[in-house]
């Protein structure tokens, strides 16, 4: 049976590349000079750097069209506050804010412990701050409650006097006194309780909340930057303090870049270190010294280039883009030990345009599918819900795509220098002609500095470097016995098996503390909040969308149904509502309101005497009531995403049209599509890259065998991250779809120098394979690893992440491209030969 092929797009774009070598290879300095004034100009895009950050947590971390950004927009409209009346209870955002949290290790409710408290909020409280020749102070940015400053209820009910807490019974989780209620689970920690009474035995923490303005953001962003000046000296041997303000976050965020940024001198240098180390040859010739120089150097145009286009295009810069000078450095680099591999088998004595031709011929297509699959799939992860996916994979396509134009252009192009070089046997650093044999009477130390130029006489091609000959020797014969191959079987089915067991394990999620630095003041305080403040979760504003007749008990029959259907929730503690509260005003006091007139004439003097629940009706011109709201408690008994999914589906079963909401969801609507959106993405790329494999490569079985390799290795990547402790988040997703390309690599360079191999015995061409490319893609992969090796010494979980995930995608795609994949193909020869 014939053999078929499809190289009809293949055979053309190699007899293209041969032509473009040629080309090259005859104007050098052309293709050489042309990509530098390309870059320098493009490079002037960095000068809108600044003004294109966009950081934004909410905006680049959480899923753009999420479902509570949509409630939050209902919940704004409908209900938009009052700023005379403020109320912590009723915020649709975060809130704008500073707090602190004292704790003890032993009771933090004596007198000495709360004199401490007291006196650090005095302090707050006391601040004089000065801008624009201003002076002011808390009153002046406070959130007001009926002409007062917000006050915390703890210190309310002491009266301010720390001596008042040995006569005052508080109770908890509500303190009751003088028909109020004061939800003290909100300012107290770690409570121990007695179970008959509720009274508070002792506490571990205390915390405080200063509110401020929402409406005079440069003022109140100055005042909780005192603040925190002034709270971080504020300890004690009594009581410990951490602390936060409602911009900490995002400001601890944006210090994440300036704390790489001397990592990328230092990851530069490794790079060129290793590029000229690895290919230095004692032939002071032949060595490509200046060719591995101009690789990094080639790399560094690319993202040049490419980060300075999208910054003239106006495209946001988000923090997480900073990983991708590291990853281009990868890509670049192996594109450049390929290229020397495949110029060092062709011959010395053809001309140089005729020896870039056949490199070219070699080499070009191999690394334009490299090219095209790492592209594509960031180009398909800019459909990605998350900003920060997007802006990632936006920068990181178009940047491979400068790096591989640099690589066929720049890099080419120096390449017919240095190889005019050779042709002239003249000296890598000096450049004076030097012989190729040490002449009688000269020292040793004169042949190793003065002498090259010699090549295999035989083959007239460059003598076989050590590496290469390993493989070719030693390694390739090795693997390919019968023995070696039942063993790679063995060692790949206890990889598979560790990878799909830590599959299982996968947790998801980003951790908003994860985004601030390891040394951060936030952490202390998140810390501190989860270990003494985890009992209560959330409350939940629950909003009834409709117009609702409340003095209708056959409709009311249908809410209070629904309140069940919540309170019956094992993490639902209790229920608030204004109509509640009205019901059991209307009970003491006799009121009949059965009628639609009397219900809004005494709903009116309610509401008079307790005007907080104004903003939680939506009245018309006519006194009736478009929407409402009320809210429930929540305990931490189950994990946010199922506490979100669980109401969610509650009020859908609810007869009445309900919305739940509460600023938190907005960041945790990412653990509900961020599985199955990471799952299409990669499946959709998985395909894409089969398509390209298959046009690309002249045999459709390797093409399976890349497939298989991308899937095999995102498997294992997937299974030891979550074994490594890194969860599925925006933040690793951005790293899995560049797992992709990254997959591809190895076993697409491998695959086709295997098919491309003249070798009749499949075993043969596995041999040729691994002589020709073994030791440039372990070039690759190392001078990848050295490349983000230093991000492992980070403080950012961000860069910590991006280092591990590259980790394993270049240790699984070399053990992919080097053990797995040779073997596999050399066992698909009754196919081989069925095509």
């Amino acid at each position: 049976m014939a053999r078929f092929r499809t190289d009809c797009i293949e055979r053309p774009l190699r007899i293209s590349f041969e032509m473009l070598g040629h080309f090259i290879g005859s104007h050098p300095w052309l293709f050489l000079i042309t990509p530098l004034l390309l870059s320098t100009s493009l490079g002037t895009g960095f000068y809108f750097l600044k003004d294109r950050m966009s950081n934004n947590i909410e905006e680049q971390f959480t899923p753009v069209d999420g479902p509570a950004k949509t409630e939050r927009k209902y919940i704004q409209e409908t209900f938009p506050g009052n700023h005379s009346v403020f109320s912590r209870l009723r915020l649709s955002t975060d809130g704008n804010y500073a707090t602190f949290i004292a704790t003890s290790d032993r009771n933090i409710l004596t007198v000495e412990s709360l004199q401490h408290v007291l006196d650090l909020d005095f302090k707050v409280r006391s601040m004089k701050m000065q801008f624009n020749n201003r002076s002011f102070d808390y009153l002046d940015v406070c959130a007001q409650v009926m002409g007062s400053c917000y006050s915390n209820e703890i210190l309310d009910i002491i009266e301010y006097n720390a001596s008042k807490i040995g006569v005052v019974n508080l109770t908890f989780p509500w303190h009751y006194s003088d028909l109020k209620s004061s939800p003290l689970y909100l300012s107290l920690g770690s409570v121990n309780v007695d179970k008959e009474s509720s009274v508070i035995g002792d506490a571990k923490a205390i915390q405080l909340h200063y509110f401020l303005q929402e409406d005079n953001k440069t003022e109140t962003d100055v005042w909780m930057e005192n603040f925190i000046e002034l709270v971080s000296n504020s300890s004690s041997t009594s009581i410990q303090v951490s602390y936060s303000t409602s911009m900490s976050m995002q400001w601890e965020f944006q210090k994440t870049p300036s704390s790489v940024i001397s990592l990328f001198s230092i990851t530069y240098a490794i790079a060129v270190t290793f590029s000229i180390l690895s290919s230095w040859r004692l032939d002071n010739v032949r060595t490509k010294v200046w060719v591995a120089s101009c690789g990094v150097f080639s790399t560094g145009l690319a993202v040049l280039s490419g980060f300075g286009l999208l910054l003239l295009l106006n495209q946001p810069f988000v923090m997480t883009v900073a990983s991708c000078p590291f990853m281009i450095l990868g890509i670049g680099l192996d594109d450049m030990f390929i290229m020397i591999s495949c110029w060092q088998r062709t011959g010395v004595l053809d001309s140089v345009p005729k020896r870039l031709a056949e490199t070219y011929k070699e080499a070009a297509i191999s690394i334009s599918i490299t090219t095209l699959t790492d592209a594509l799939a960031f180009f398909l992860g800019c459909s990605s819900p998350f900003g920060s996916v997007r802006s990632f994979c936006f920068y990181a396509g178009v940047s491979i795509c400068f790096c591989y134009l640099y690589s066929i252009t720049f890099l080419g192009a120096f390449m017919a220098l240095n190889g005019r070089r050779e042709a002239g046997k003249r000296h890598w650093f000096t450049c004076a002609k030097i012989p190729e044999d040490t002449p009688s009477g000269n020292s040793r130390a004169f042949s190793i500095c003065c002498v090259g130029g010699s090549y295999d006489r035989f083959s007239e091609k460059e003598e076989t470097e050590s590496m290469s000959h390993f493989f070719e020797q030693f390694y390739s014969p090795f693997l390919t016995h019968k023995t070696i191959k039942a063993c790679v079987f063995a060692i790949y089915a206890i990889y598979l098996a560790v990878s799909i067991y830590g599959c299982f394990t996968l947790e998801e999620g980003l951790d908003i503390r994860n985004l601030a630095l390891d040394d951060s003041y936030i952490i202390d305080y998140y810390n501190n909040q989860r270990q003494h403040f985890a009992e209560y979760s959330c409350t939940v504003m629950v909003a009834v969308q409709q117009p609702f007749q409340y003095w209708d008990e056959n409709e009311l029959k249908h809410l209070r149904s629904c309140i069940s259907n919540f309170e019956s929730l094992n993490f639902v503690n209790s229920t608030f509502a204004w109509f509640l509260s009205f019901e059991q005003y209307t009970n003491v006091t006799n009121l009949n309101i059965s009628t639609p007139e009397a219900f809004q004439t005494h709903l009116s003097y309610f509401l008079e005497l307790n005007p907080m629940f104004k903003q939680d009706i939506n009245l018309t011109a006519d006194d009736e009531t478009q929407a409402s709201r009320f809210f429930i408690q929540t305990l931490n008994k189950t994990p946010m995403t199922d506490l979100m999914t669980k109401l969610r589906k509650t009020a859908e079963a609810c007869p009445v049209e309900l919305l739940v909401y509460h600023p938190a969801f907005i960041y945790y609507d990412q653990y509900v599509i961020i599985k199955d959106n990471t799952l299409q993405t990669i499946l959709v790329a998985v395909i894409v890259m089969l398509v390209i494999s298959l046009v690309l490569m002249p045999n459709p079985l390797c093409s399976v065998w890349v497939a298989f390799a991308i899937c095999s290795v995102l498997v294992g990547v997937i299974g030891f991250m979550a074994l490594w402790g890194v969860n599925l988040d925006s933040i690793s997703m951005i790293n899995l779809i560049m797992c992709i390309g990254f997959s591809v690599d190895f076993s697409a360079h491998i695959s086709y120098a295997f098919i491309s191999s003249p070798k009749s015995d499949i075993n043969e061409k596995a041999r040729e394979a691994l002589a020709h490319l073994g030791y440039p893609i372990l070039q690759g992969a190392l001078s990848t690893i050295l490349g983000v090796v230093v991000l492992s010494t980070s403080g950012s979980y961000i860069f910590r992440t991006f280092f591990k995930i590259v980790f394993l995608v270049i240790t699984f795609g070399l053990l992919h491209g080097l053990v797995f994949i040779p073997v596999f193909l050399t066992l698909s020869g009754i196919c081989w030969k069925m095509l």
